[in-house]
């Protein structure tokens, strides 16, 4: 018993096609089995409607004339990455204006999905074949030669809960959290979740055709932090296809800017087995309540829960009722999945078999961190002198302070140049006992104090210099780090 998606694909071309969404099919499995619902059922539309913070477009906006190599770009005073190409750029959904808190990446992708005209402000290198270092001008969707979403992780499988057991008010990715276990949240849509329906990705994988926003979309492979059974996803779409109704820019109190997307897929019945996998109830899938009033590390599972319970909209915790709410929606979610159930029943959507399955198994890994060194944790105290000093004294000073590098400051403390055991042999050795100023170096390369370690060795190398005045944000000399201090530090 089984079929395959190009017989599917025929009987969508037929118009013969049997679709359901994962609501209607949960009810099919339970009265006729899954042997039952194979036989009546060809194709499970599933829905999710939510927060999906890793999400963003690439936008090429085309030439001006003249011409500009884009080294920053903004659209609406929201930043957008342009090391990519001159007038490439890819505009993240949680980027936040620069003038303003309740404005991001997920707004302007909003407006110009709502035909809405943005400012785009450049600046730019400034070269021989893009002389233009600059320009302010207004675009609208239609203007730019391609808009395409790419989000590096959507769709959850699953997200695990989030409660408070401090005594102050939480504002967090998981919502408002209120204290001494004050109230529950979660996200995802539970048993109607695309990957929820498929779990061993055996239909969902790179190249399958989704419903991305009202448009047409693929998975492009596993997303990050890719971990089942908190499986993402990977996707992407044309942005100019894209409808306002199913994509809105939201403000989370606390954490920013973020925009809540649709996303559907299609799940082909190809036997019994997709049959009963498409036929899940929220209560068989589980997560865990955790207790954001701990620091990340040590942060302690309070419970396992079900969906079931959570969209019950209460749930137990040490013996009390603690009120539960939801940051996905599920009236979104049914509106996602019954599009696409009407848009294959018209023939304007067909299936794609996946060219290769996304992983099954994942590790969620922490951040390695390891102490990072900076400049300040090494640096020794610098013996400075004056542009008027002579010669002389500079040598005797390096002489009893053994001593190569002297930072010349002014009566600031702000440095000015540097002279050396060596700039002094040479001055000796060609009789110009004159001042400092005439045997220093004023073209200083420097070292912030918190400035890693690596940093400092690497602009060692490359002026092929042994030291490096320390200085604070007005140049005023703070100590002295040499290639000496490095190798005793390299040696411990």
């Amino acid at each position: 018993m089984k079929r395959t998606i190009d017989e599917i694909n025929e009987m969508i071309k037929k118009g013969d096609v049997c679709v359901v969404t994962a609501e209607e099919m949960k009810e099919i499995v339970e009265e006729l089995g899954p042997e039952g619902a194979f036989k009546e059922v060809d194709v499970v539309t599933t829905g999710t409607f939510g927060a999906m913070c890793s999400s963003g477009a690439f936008f090429n906006f085309g030439h001006s004339d003249p011409p500009i190599k884009m080294r920053k770009v903004w659209l609406n005073d929201v930043e957008a990455y342009t090391g990519i190409a001159a007038v490439d750029a890819y505009l993240g959904v949680t980027q936040v204006s620069e003038s303003r808190d309740d404005y991001g990446g997920a707004h302007v992708i909003e407006d110009l999905v709502s035909g809405r005209e943005i400012e785009l402000r450049a600046v730019g290198y400034g070269t021989d074949c893009y002389p233009r270092e600059n320009i302010i001008t207004e675009i609208s969707l239609e203007d730019v030669n391609q808009a395409v979403m790419v989000n590096p992780r959507n769709a959850y499988q699953r997200y695990k809960a989030a409660t408070n057991s401090s005594d102050r008010i939480l504002r967090t990715y998981m919502g408002t959290l209120l204290p001494h276990f004050g109230n529950v949240t979660f996200a995802g849509c539970g048993e109607i979740s695309p990957l929820n329906n498929d779990p061993e990705f055996r239909t969902i994988g790179v190249g399958t055709r989704i419903f991305l926003c009202g448009a047409k979309g693929y998975v492009i492979g596993e997303g990050t932090q890719h971990a089942p059974p908190f499986g993402t996803l990977m996707v992407k779409g044309n942005l100019k296809e894209m409808k306002p109704e199913f994509m809105k820019a939201i403000v989370m109190p606390g954490y920013g800017v973020t925009m809540c997307l649709g996303i559907g897929i299609p799940i082909p019945i190809l036997d019994v087995d997709m049959a009963k996998f498409t036929g899940v109830r929220d209560e068989e899938i589980f997560t865990e309540i955790i207790d954001f009033g701990v620091p990340r590390r040590s942060r302690p599972v309070v419970r396992k829960v079900s969906y079931a319970e959570l969209k019950s909209g209460k749930v137990v915790i040490n013996d009390e009722t603690v009120r539960v709410s939801s940051l996905s929606s599920y009236y979104m979610a049914k509106k996602v999945m019954d599009k696409l159930k009407r848009m294959i029943e018209k023939g304007e959507f067909f299936l794609t078999a996946p060219v290769e399955r996304l992983p099954a198994k994942g590790v969620l890994k922490p951040m390695r961190q390891r102490e990072v060194k900076v400049v300040k944790s090494v640096m020794t105290r610098a013996i400075t002198v004056k542009p008027d000093t002579n010669v002389e004294d500079v040598a005797k000073i390096i002489i009893q302070n053994n001593v190569n590098h002297l930072p010349v400051v002014d009566e600031e403390g702000k440095i000015v140049g540097i002279v050396t055991s060596w700039d002094v042999a040479k001055a000796v050795a060609m009789g110009k006992i004159g001042k400092v100023k005439d045997v220093m170096t004023r073209k200083v390369i420097t070292a912030l104090p918190d400035e890693p370690i690596e940093s400092a060795a690497r602009k060692m190398e490359k002026h092929n210099i042994s030291a490096l005045p320390v200085v604070d944000s007005k140049m005023r000399v703070l100590g002295l780090v040499t290639s000496e201090d490095l190798s005793k530090l390299l040696a411990r």
